[in-house]
């Protein structure tokens, strides 16, 4: 069921269906709570479940020019308190994976487990960061033709042939992202901290699910991040976006997840 809810005289919009121990899904960049169709009825059989569109996003709105991961953890906290949910199971593609991280490290007596889809914990290198703002000068020049080229350099080669039909739909939706929504998550992903410490110093149960062709993620950091923070790990076929190149896959991992918190 598709509800809304007033932050900071932002309208957010999220999803709630199902009905048992509550798992939220969190979206990454240039996607919206609708990236998760496919999997939400799986999860929703025999629990409930949230899908939230984080600021800019989807049928969210926007909260100035920086959308930092931390006030975007309070939007979701902000969800969560509506709804008087203590407890819960995060699960967050890339950068709803910050956005988790955030969230877990302000309220970790809330988190019964945390998977990251083709995410880290780390912070951005000097050169994402560099690629990040030359981003946003060009999408104040041409935002379509920077969103077209951000999204689709997130597949393997091999995926952009064999899933054609996937990727223009979620790039139709990537291009309803809003020039705003747009800078204020790149600022808000280059500023982020480095959060490590959050996974190392946790009890909950922790996940990586790993790209073996992520162009933005590389695999070898990946399980090595994973082993430093003694959290699970599965490796798919494929480039950042699991939900389309190994949908069956990440199913049946997110699945083995939720039984395991």
């Amino acid at each position: 069921m598709e509800k809304w809810l007033l932050f900071k005289n932002t309208k957010i919009s999220y999803t709630d269906s199902g009905k048992g121990a509550t798992v939220v899904f969190l979206h990454g960049f240039l996607e919206n709570k609708h990236m998760w169709n496919k999997i939400i009825p799986m999860v929703s059989k025999n629990k409930r479940v949230l899908a939230i569109d984080l600021l800019g996003h989807g049928q969210s709105g926007c909260l100035g020019y920086i959308h930092t991961m931390e006030i975007m953890a309070e939007t979701v906290f902000a969800v969560l308190k509506s709804l008087r949910i203590r407890k819960i199971i995060l699960i967050g593609h890339s950068m709803g994976g910050y956005v988790s991280l955030a969230l877990a490290e302000k309220k970790p007596e809330m988190i019964k487990g945390l998977c990251l889809i083709n995410s880290t914990a780390n912070s951005d290198d000097t050169s994402r960061k560099t690629l990040r703002l030359r981003a946003n000068k060009m999408a104040k020049i041409n935002l379509s033709n920077i969103v077209r080229m951000s999204f689709i350099n997130l597949f393997s080669e091999k995926s952009k042939c064999e899933y054609k039909a996937e990727i223009q739909n979620a790039l139709n939706d990537a291009l309803k992202t809003p020039l705003q929504g747009y800078i204020a998550c790149q600022e808000g992903m280059r500023i982020r901290p480095n959060r490590l410490t959050v996974l190392k110093n946790s009890s909950f149960k922790k996940m990586f699910v790993l790209g073996k062709k992520d162009p933005v993620l590389s695999l070898k950091k990946g399980k090595q991040e994973a082993q430093e923070t003694q959290s699970e790990t599965v490796v798919l076929l494929g480039g950042h976006m699991s939900h389309i190149e190994n949908a069956n896959n990440l199913k049946a991992a997110i699945r083995a997840f939720i039984k395991l918190c």
